[in-house]
Parts: structure tokens; C-alpha cells; sequence
């Protein structure tokens, strides 16, 4: 029952749409109807600007660590990393914004984070190794998703976490699977929005 109770909550955390509140209240702009129309922290940043990016970020970033710490919070000794996975659904399939939200990497990073400390750093230094040299945000985001799998096989002797991780890669690189075609087709648009001034 606890299980299902934290689960619950995780997702409606996860739910919270930080894009559309931060672009509505911030900007007086849907991001839903700008760019690629995802509530995620990319478009965000390519719609608004690097400040409402950033705070988007951030906050998905810690939807997924305060739904996955949830139950210590309240004393409960649950297996963390399955509460977590409830904030990734929300953040994917918010009840607040008709069940369309984004891809679900920063959440995943914020419930990684609420886990593993050293396994986040990690991946976001594998994140942002890839970013710089690429510009695909979206290249940097499944890089991190298949080196989170990878480096817990090896530091987190923990077989649930890797298992685990390797389920929100696989579901981080179907989210993308448009981007992946158009990397291949060279069309992906590439993370101007970190080289140059965004007037917005």
C-alpha cells in the first residue's frame, strides 16, 4: 500500500509542467506551440531562452529527486528507485498538461541523483562531454542514458538499479528515435541557443 501511495505522489510531481508554467507565467508563451512542442527543458531553451531553460531544468531535475527521496522523507524504508520511476511517468504523461509532457532525461537524472550521487555526476559529465562536441542535445541525453547503465554495472553493485536504468535508456532512446533519424540525415538542429545570445 505504501508502494502505491509514493508511486502516486511520485507521478503527480512528476506531472508538474514546468516548461508551461515557467513559459505562461515567465513569457506569456505555450512552448507546446513553438519548436518541437515538447514540456522539456530543450525546447524550453531553444523557445525562451537560457534563463527559463535553465530554471526548467532544474526543476525537472528535482521533480524526479524530491518524488524519489519521498519516502525517507516521511520514514518509510521503500526501494527508492521504483517510487522515482513514478515521476519519470508523470513528466512524460503529466495529468496536468492532456498527457503530453517531454522525454523524460532530467527527471531520470533527478531520480539517479536521489540514489547515487556520485553515479549523477557521472553521467552528467558524460552529458555535457558530448554536448560540447557535438551540439546534439539529443545525442548527449541517450549517451547518458546508455553510460548511466554501464558505470552502475560497475560502481553500484546494485542489479535492480542497472536493470532499472537500462529500462529508462531504452525508454530515453525511443522518446528519441525521431532525433536519431534525423542525425543520421544530418538534420537534427544543433544546440545554438549554448554558442550564441538568445534575445529572448
Amino acid at each position: 500500500m505504501e508502494y502505491v501511495l509514493f508511486i502516486l505522489l511520485a507521478y503527480i510531481i512528476g506531472s508538474i509542467p514546468s516548461a508551461l508554467i515557467v513559459g505562461k507565467v515567465g513569457y506569456n508563451i505555450d512552448v507546446r506551440e513553438h519548436g518541437s512542442g515538447n514540456l522539456g527543458a530543450t525546447n524550453t531553451f531553444r523557445t525562451l531562452g537560457k534563463k527559463a531553460g535553465t530554471i526548467v531544468l532544474i526543476t525537472d531535475i528535482l521533480k524526479g529527486t524530491v518524488a524519489t527521496i519521498l519516502p525517507v522523507l516521511f520514514g518509510f524504508d521503500l526501494y527508492l528507485l521504483v517510487i522515482g520511476l513514478g515521476a519519470v511517468i508523470g513528466h512524460v504523461y503529466p495529468i496536468f498538461a492532456r498527457f503530453k509532457g517531454g522525454k523524460a532525461v532530467a527527471t531520470s537524472a533527478g531520480i539517479i541523483l536521489g540514489v547515487n550521487a556520485l553515479l549523477f555526476v557521472i553521467i552528467l559529465a558524460s552529458f555535457i562531454v558530448v554536448l560540447l562536441i557535438s551540439k546534439y542535445v539529443s545525442l548527449a541525453s541517450m549517451t547518458a542514458g546508455v553510460v548511466g547503465v554501464i558505470v552502475s554495472i560497475f560502481i553500484a553493485q546494485d542489479v535492480i538499479l542497472s536493470i532499472v536504468l537500462g529500462l529508462l535508456a531504452v525508454f530515453i532512446l525511443y522518446k528519441h528515435r525521431q532525433n536519431i533519424v534525423r542525425i543520421i540525415r544530418r538534420e537534427e538542429p544543433k544546440a545554438s541557443f549554448l554558442v550564441k545570445n538568445n534575445s529572448k
